[in-house]
């Protein structure tokens, strides 16, 4: 099977359930912004995978988190790709138990820092780094989400679920450099 259909040539693409829509669709805008989040996540996730053993001091299952993270991705872009008036009875199912999995973890995580007193800026490890930038995409993912929801339907689940996974990255990013012995970089306005 050859990776190039030369169907989207004319500017649309394929939906689930049928259809086609322009590439410039608020739906494939959204779901781009998901599809190029996952990718910020696969980029954390090879600092992860390929580095020499013990090398990065980070906790043992934050590759696995993120490699769950990214097949949940995974399934919230093929929902947002469901053709108007179509169902997805075929794709993965979204509870809530995505979203309650997230708090767990981010309390899990947070028990092991301490508490804010200001605001931080993105940086530290290389790892705390990407993360922050993955947290950035996510938001960005969640706006357009939220204004394409203002007038089609996205299921609840999936807003809920990205804006949890901005703070989920947030404080692991936060943990990677408490890991590593790098003090997280305080915000100091200018005066």
């Amino acid at each position: 099977m050859k990776i190039y259909t030369r169907t989207g040539d004319d500017g649309t693409t394929g939906l689930f359930g049928g259809g086609r829509v322009r590439k410039s669709d608020a739906r494939i805008e959204c779901v781009g912004s998901v599809d190029e989040l996952n990718a910020s996540l696969g980029v954390a996730s090879a600092l992860l995978a390929f580095e020499t053993p013990g090398a990065l001091p980070v906790p043992r299952d934050l590759l696995e988190k993120l490699r769950r993270v990214q097949d949940e991705l995974f399934i919230i872009g093929s929902h947002l790709s469901v053709a108007d008036n179509s169902k997805s009875d075929s794709l993965p199912t979204l509870d809530d138990s995505i979203v309650d999995r997230l708090e767990m973890e981010i309390d899990v995580a947070e028990s092991h820092l301490a508490p804010l007193r200001s605001f931080i800026l993105p940086g530290g490890t290389e790892l705390a780094a990407r993360l922050h930038l993955a947290r950035t995409i996510c938001r960005r993912a969640e706006r357009l989400i939220v204004s394409f929801a203002m007038d089609r339907p996205v299921p609840q689940t999936i807003v809920t679920y990205l804006n949890r996974l901005s703070d989920w990255l947030f404080v692991h990013a936060r943990q990677a450099n408490h890991a590593a012995g790098i003090p997280d970089i305080p915000w100091k306005p200018a005066k």
